[in-house]
């Protein structure tokens, strides 16, 4: 699926993600332990922000959210009113070098063709700090679909598989430190990836 039909996707399904998905979960709580390796008052990124509400909501105030769906950014501004919020696309984030402490992408590089996820990641190594600590979704499996009838709308998945990402993730200059299981918006499990960035 093309960017801009994906975008026009998740601009459809944008409102029934948020009321379906739960605000709250295990995942949420894997901020804390990212936050632990950043300093204080630290300067954060959510990407693929969407209503806010999973992950922009529990990170610091003023913390910085980019989606490249319209209503997810407008239903954002009512839940995290304090949060910056930009509207992007992950393979050319609109920030400014080496500005973020920490960073995070909770259920959003997956849904870039996977021959753009190298993009992706060095998109995330030139927006932090060296030392930066990144937080996201480690997909398990190699898969390329879209899924018709997903939140009433159709959906683009695309994952290189778990071991090509952490290759994908060290090459962009990635150290991890730990690979979590934690409950996602949905109800299911997920495992997630905390990584340094070493530069």
């Amino acid at each position: 699926m093309e960017q801009s039909r994906c975008k026009q996707a998740w601009e459809s399904v944008s409102e029934t993600y948020a009321e379906q998905r739960d605000p709250d979960g295990s995942d949420a709580a894997l901020i804390d332990d990212m936050l632990d390796h950043c300093p204080s008052d630290p300067t954060v990124v959510d990407i693929g922000c969407g209503d806010g509400a999973r992950t922009l909501a529990n990170l610091p105030a003023g913390s910085v959210g980019v989606d490249f769906a319209r209503a997810g950014l407008s239903m954002a501004a009512e839940t995290v009113p304090d949060a910056g919020l930009l509207q992007g696309e992950m393979t050319t984030l609109p920030i400014t070098d080496d500005i973020a402490d920490g960073l995070t992408a909770y259920h959003a590089v997956f849904h870039v063709p996977r021959e753009q996820h190298p993009a992706v990641y060095r998109e995330f190594a030139r927006v932090l700090q060296s030392g930066g600590m990144l937080l996201c979704t480690l997909p398990g499996g190699r898969f390329e679909t879209t899924r018709r009838g997903w939140m009433g709308g159709s959906m683009f998945f695309s994952a290189p598989g778990r071991d090509q990402t952490l290759s994908q993730l060290e090459t962009a200059g990635f150290e991890v430190i730990e690979t979590p299981t934690a409950t996602d918006p949905l109800g299911s499990t997920t495992e997630f990836v905390l990584a340094e960035y070493t530069g």
